[in-house]
C-alpha cells in the first residue's frame, strides 16, 4: 500500500516521492519504520509526523530505499530534515547549473552540512556530484564524518570547519577553491523562544492539544536559530559572497519568508550581482524558494565552462 506523504504534491517531477510513500517497501528496507506506521481513520496507512522518532525513521527509510545509504544516524537532539524537500533544493538546483552549461565536474559548498550531511548524501547519490561540507559545531561534523565513512562517502563528500562563528566563507575559501554552487538552509529563527512558538503553532495545526508544551522538533541553536533570524543571517551570507565573487558560479540560499528574498535583490545589485533568480518550490500547500546570484560577467562565465 502506498499513501501521499506530507508535502507530497506538487514536488520537482524528479523527485521520487513525488507519488506518495511505498510504506511496505520502505518497511522491508528498514524494519525499524514498522512500530510507528498505522493506518489512520481515512484507511491509509501514514505515521504520526509530529513525532520525532516516526520522522526520523521514515527519512532513513527514503534514503535506504531510494538513495543508496546504509548508515544513518545521529543523535536525536540534532535536526532530522524531511528527504522529500531537501532533494526538491538539490534537483532544482540541478536544473539551474544544467541552464548555465554545468554539467561535467560539479562541486558544492553546503554552508551549514550539519550532523546529518544530507544535501551531500543525496546530491552525489543523485547527480554524482563532489562536496565540501562546513559546520561550526565540531560534534556535527564528526557524527557527519561518521555518516560519510560508513557510507564509503569520504572520496567524494569533504568536510571543514568553520572556526569563527561570525564568519561564513572567510576561513574555508581560498583563492584557487571553484565550486559550481553553494547551498544553504539558514536558521530560521530569532530564538529559543520564537522556535518554540513555531513548534506550537505547527502541532496546532496537525491536531495536537498540549501543544506549548509539546517540542516534537529537533534541532540543535545553531541549526534553529541564530541573532537577527533569517533575515541577519542571509544578509551576512550575501555580503561575504561578494568577498569571494569569482569562488562560486552561483550562490544560493533557501529562504523560508518571500519578504526575505525581495529584500535581498536590492543589497545584492549593491554588492555587484550580475544576475539574481528566485526559484519557487511547491510542498502540498507550502510554497518556499532559493535565491540564486552570480557576480560573473559573462565573459567570465564563458571562461567558467571551458575550464570544465
Amino acid at each position: 500500500m502506498k499513501t501521499k506523504g506530507r508535502n507530497s504534491e506538487q514536488l520537482h517531477s524528479n523527485n521520487k516521492h513525488k507519488s506518495g510513500y511505498h510504506f511496505s517497501e520502505l518497511i522491508e528496507k528498514y524494519p525499524a519504520l514498522e512500530e510507528y506506521v498505522f493506518v489512520n481513520n481515512y484507511g491509509t496507512k501514514t505515521i504520526n509526523f509530529a513525532e520525532p522518532k516516526a520522522v526520523k525513521a521514515i527519512n532513513t527509510a527514503l534514503l535506504f530505499k531510494y538513495y543508496n545509504i546504509q548508515y544513518w544516524d545521529f543523535p536525536d537532539d540534532n535536526l532530522c530534515p524531511p528527504i522529500p524537500g531537501r532533494v526538491d533544493y538539490i534537483h532544482y538546483l540541478a536544473d539551474l547549473l544544467n541552464d548555465s552549461g554545468i554539467i561535467k565536474n560539479v562541486k558544492i559548498l553546503d554552508i551549514g552540512i550539519g550532523a546529518n550531511c544530507i544535501y551531500p548524501l543525496l546530491g552525489n547519490a543523485e547527480y554524482n556530484w563532489q562536496f565540501v561540507g562546513t559546520d561550526i559545531d565540531k560534534k556535527s561534523l564528526d557524527r557527519a564524518q561518521n555518516i560519510l565513512k560508513k557510507n564509503k562517502l569520504t572520496e567524494f563528500i569533504q568536510l571543514k570547519q568553520q572556526k569563527d562563528t561570525t564568519q561564513i566563507f572567510k576561513g574555508i575559501l581560498s583563492d584557487t577553491d571553484k565550486f559550481s554552487a553553494s547551498i544553504c538552509n539558514p536558521p530560521f529563527y530569532r530564538s529559543q523562544e520564537d522556535a518554540m512558538q513555531a513548534n506550537a503553532r505547527k502541532l496546532e495545526g496537525l491536531g495536537i492539544s498540549d501543544a506549548v508544551k509539546t517540542r516534537n522538533f529537533s534541532g540543535k541553536q545553531q541549526e534553529l536559530w541564530y541573532k537577527g533570524g533569517e533575515k541577519a543571517f542571509i544578509h551576512t551570507y550575501l555580503y561575504e559572497s561578494s568577498q569571494f565573487k569569482t569562488n562560486c558560479f552561483w550562490y544560493t540560499t533557501l529562504v523560508s519568508k518571500k519578504e526575505n528574498a525581495e529584500s535581498m535583490y536590492s543589497s545584492l545589485k549593491k554588492l555587484g550581482a550580475t544576475d539574481i533568480k528566485t526559484i519557487p518550490m511547491h510542498q502540498g500547500n507550502k510554497v518556499t524558494r532559493f535565491v540564486a546570484w552570480t557576480f560573473l560577467n559573462k565573459d567570465e562565465q564563458k571562461e567558467w565552462n571551458n575550464m570544465l
